[in-house]
């Protein structure tokens, strides 16, 4: 061995030594049961931040440690080709270049795109061999191969077929800027400051008037109701009655309502179904229209009367302003409020009433709310389960078509010459109801379509493949808890519908890399920590310890440099100590498991014993996934038993002639067994 401790040569050179080896394949145990996780697909574009370093190191511990223990254990990796996110970057590109999409046409476009993730895309997954996980890569997957893309045109065609998928028209995330709807995961919510406004609608008899306050005026333009509730007072006589929207002129009701907030401004709040989720449901409960007066460009439509073409934030002056001058302006105050924006591209979102897709969720909840009630699948923390649980429980209808290029194309085409919508898993190419020409849906569906089905899909369903019938169900899930919902929750729901069997036995959740002082780290404000650069610096190992030595079950951590530091640093003390150990050894032999020493005596029995009691602990600590409890124990036992003591104690043994062999037999047991429980960390 090298006298001083490489981390950066010897991390590459035993990695490639391993993956030569084929050691990451589950064939090395072909006896063994199997033992399966797939990985949470990172984004074709991403590239590798401290959360996939986290997620990446506990599913490694999990994964070599069952291949240790005999298992055929499987590691799925795999890419999510990330619909808005790819198309955003190539876009960028053409936009360079000074062109569109559109420039290029459909088809041109997505060969463009299939060029970029060929050339460029996938640089994270280089970036998690250099972390040293030990996925199979022969078995790698992406979101948009043929045998996936049959997976998720299954899905779709069997829950249409069952009612489960629709066609309607609903209140969805818009982003002006993507020119796409997004789902509620895309949506980062901003604490801003806005202005709340109260103005009065005159009653349409002339006796008076009802003051609302809101913080978008420019959305009274599709106003069709106003709202109380029910068990407010100051309201009960103007119920049924009808007031004169300002500006168009037009008769709209008051009407009595459970949603409305008492507390909210004056306990009166203006109904506008095409633009608030909210609003919505109150105008289908109450038979109220629904005008769009915002456009998906942002823009005031021809139903806005004489504000029409204006920016949004342009008419929310402009409509203020005018009803200034009809005199039905009143108080005014400064207001907190979280606004949505769009995590793509920054643009505030536009709540906006659209024709799309939709899953009908709650048939496909129930089944996966059972799967936890009944202990078949389980979270680890529990405490989880009341989030989940919270979540599934007031689930709403999940839009899954999007307005990209990049993606699964929606399987539905239209006849042109009479009203049927065709839904198929081929191709269409004329009407099957009476034989006209068709046009293809032109949307693709939302990424975490393709990612629910992921742990089935990536083995080869809806085929009865070999790697499915072995290796499915999968048994963890690895995952951080802000996707409980996103992702977990809608794997949970299409694995039991489509297999019958829970997607995975259970569910890991860790918590967030946060920075030093609990910070959310973000590009914007300059305080990300890039994994690859403390690899540059410490090495691999150092990192992922770092990070398991402080992964206690659910909770943020708030990473120090310090500690991937002194990571380094105990690696450092691991090379020496092994180091000492094999020159004492001078070559001879150490078992791969057993060769203990059969009547060892003093510090000999000593070490022994607490080795035996370590190992048993550890693995009861790492059966519950409790992490940085384990690698805390070992780390202590090694650094402070082993090293400082056991280490400098035997070299006055080893120069005693009759006590020197049990002695070295110990220390080759005792660093082998000290290898063998660090080899899941680093």
């Amino acid at each position: 061995m090298q006298s001083t401790y490489d981390p950066k040569a010897i991390e590459s050179r035993w990695y490639q030594r391993w993956e030569d080896a084929e050691a990451f394949r589950p064939e090395v145990n072909p006896d063994g049961e199997p033992f399966t996780i797939a990985i949470p697909p990172p984004n074709v574009t991403g590239v590798l931040h401290m959360g996939h370093a986290l997620d990446g190191s506990l599913q490694d511990a999990i994964i070599r440690r069952k291949r240790m223990q005999g298992y055929a254990a499987l590691w799925v990796p795999g890419m999510d080709h990330a619909g808005i996110a790819t198309q955003n970057v190539v876009e960028r590109d053409l936009k360079s270049e000074g062109l569109t999409r559109h420039d290029l046409g459909r088809q041109a476009f997505e060969e463009q795109v299939w060029e970029w993730k060929h050339a460029r895309g996938g640089q994270i997954v280089h970036q998690l061999r250099t972390m040293g996980f030990s996925c199979d890569w022969t078995r790698e997957r992406f979101t948009l191969d043929e045998g996936l893309s049959v997976a998720v045109r299954e899905v779709f065609v069997s829950l249409y077929e069952e009612g489960l998928i629709y066609r309607g028209l609903r209140i969805i995330n818009w982003c002006p800027v993507c020119a796409t709807a997004i789902s509620d995961i895309e949506v980062e919510h901003e604490d801003e400051i806005g202005t709340l406004t109260e103005f009065t609608y005159p009653l349409e008899d002339g006796t008076g008037g009802i003051t609302v306050a809101t913080t978008r005026p420019e959305t009274m333009l599709g106003d069709t109701g106003i709202a109380v509730h029910p068990d407010d007072e100051r309201y009960s006589g103007l119920v049924g009655k009808m007031v004169r929207l300002p500006l168009m002129d037009r008769l709209i009701p008051i009407v009595a309502d459970s949603g409305v907030d008492l507390e909210f401004g004056t306990g009166a709040v203006k109904v506008t179904p095409a633009h608030d989720p909210l609003d919505y449901e109150i105008g289908q409960r109450h038979g109220l229209d629904s005008v769009i007066v915002i456009g998906t460009d942002a823009r005031i439509t021809e139903a806005g009367g004489q504000f029409a073409g204006m920016d949004r934030f342009e008419a929310r002056v402009a409509v203020l302003d005018a009803l200034s001058k009809l005199g039905v302006v009143g108080a005014a105050e400064e207001h907190h409020h979280s606004v949505g924006h769009c995590s793509r591209s920054g643009d505030v979102i536009e709540p906006l009433l659209s024709t799309q897709w939709f899953v009908k969720t709650q048939p496909l909840a129930e089944p996966a709310i059972e799967l936890i009630k009944s202990g078949d699948a389980q979270f680890s923390p529990k405490r989880w389960e009341n989030n989940y649980f919270r979540w599934m429980e007031d689930i709403r209808d999940w839009c899954i078509s999007r307005q990209l290029w990049w993606g699964h194309r929606i399987p539905a085409w239209y006849c042109d010459d009479c009203d049927e919508i065709i839904v198929s898993r081929t191709d269409v190419e004329k009407c099957t109801a009476c034989g006209g020409s068709v046009t293809a849906d032109e949307d693709v569906l939302d990424t975490w379509f393709s990612s629910a089905l992921w742990p089935f899909s990536t083995l080869g369903w809806p085929d009865k493949t070999a790697d499915f019938d072995r290796y499915y169900p999968t048994n963890v899930l690895v995952t951080g808890h802000d996707i409980i919902f996103f992702w977990v929750a809608r794997m949970l729901m299409m694995g039991v519908k489509f297999t019958g069997q829970t997607p995975f036995t259970d569910v890991v959740i860790h918590g967030l890399v946060r920075t030093e002082d609990g910070a959310k780290m973000s590009k914007s404000s300059g305080n990300v920590i890039d994994p690859l650069d403390l690899v540059e610096k410490y090495g691999a190992d150092a990192v992922r310890l770092s990070l398991l030595q402080a992964a206690a079950p659910g909770h943020d951590i708030p990473l120090d440099e310090a500690w991937v530091e002194a990571a380094r640093r105990f690696g450092n003390k691991l090379w020496n100590g092994v180091r000492f150990v094999t020159l004492q050894l001078d070559g001879a032999a150490v078992p791969a498991t057993g060769g203990y020493p059969e009547a060892p005596v003093g510090i000999d029995a000593w070490i022994l014993d607490r080795l035996h009691q370590v190992v048993r602990e550890y693995d009861d600590l790492l059966d519950r996934y409790r992490f940085s409890d384990a690698v805390g124990l070992v780390y202590n036992f090694v650094w402070s038993e082993v090293f400082d003591w056991y280490l400098e104690l035997s070299k006055a043994t080893l120069r005693d002639p009759g006590r020197a062999a049990a002695t070295k037999q110990t220390l080759g047991v005792v660093i082998r067994d000290v290898l063998k429980m660090f080899h899941p960390i680093i």
